[in-house]
């Protein structure tokens, strides 16, 4: 009996080394995983992305200024325009001129996208072919 006890002594030992091998086994697959998946990452659909420019614009007195104040209210140079309708009503006559002038956007800083996307909507339906926006160039300070 005696013998019986040290055996199982023996085998009650606490093994303080750490088994490394499935650690390896999980990181090789994550590996194979990240090696696999980048390339479909980095090739994606071939596309010309334009690059950032700014032109000076002279203003020519033929072209239509839309301005858009901080509340959404929307004018015609300085009157002031009642709804969408009319801003259309008045852009497809001026979209039966040859040449066809450009439309300028100025927008309110504090203006929603809303307010200044439904004018470059109204000039899509009205069939303006340029349409452009008025912006304040950036202090060189």
């Amino acid at each position: 009996m005696a013998r019986k006890k040290s055996r199982r002594l023996e085998d009650d030992e606490i093994v303080s080394a750490i088994n490394t091998t499935p650690l390896v086994d999980v990181m090789l697959v994550l590996l194979i995983i990240f090696l696999i998946t980048i390339p479909v990452v980095n090739f994606s659909v071939p596309v010309s992305l334009p690059k950032e420019r700014n032109e000076v614009r002279e203003s020519r007195p033929e072209n239509i200024v839309i301005s858009v104040d901080a509340q959404g209210e929307t004018y015609w140079f300085d009157a002031h325009l009642s709804g969408s309708e009319a801003l259309v009503e008045r852009l497809k006559a001026v979209a039966q001129q040859s040449p066809q002038p450009e439309v300028h956007i100025r927008g309110d800083l504090d203006a929603n996208y809303d307010s200044v996307g439904r004018i470059v909507y109204a000039c899509q339906r009205a069939g303006i072919a340029k349409v452009g926006f008025i912006t304040e160039p950036p202090s060189r300070s």
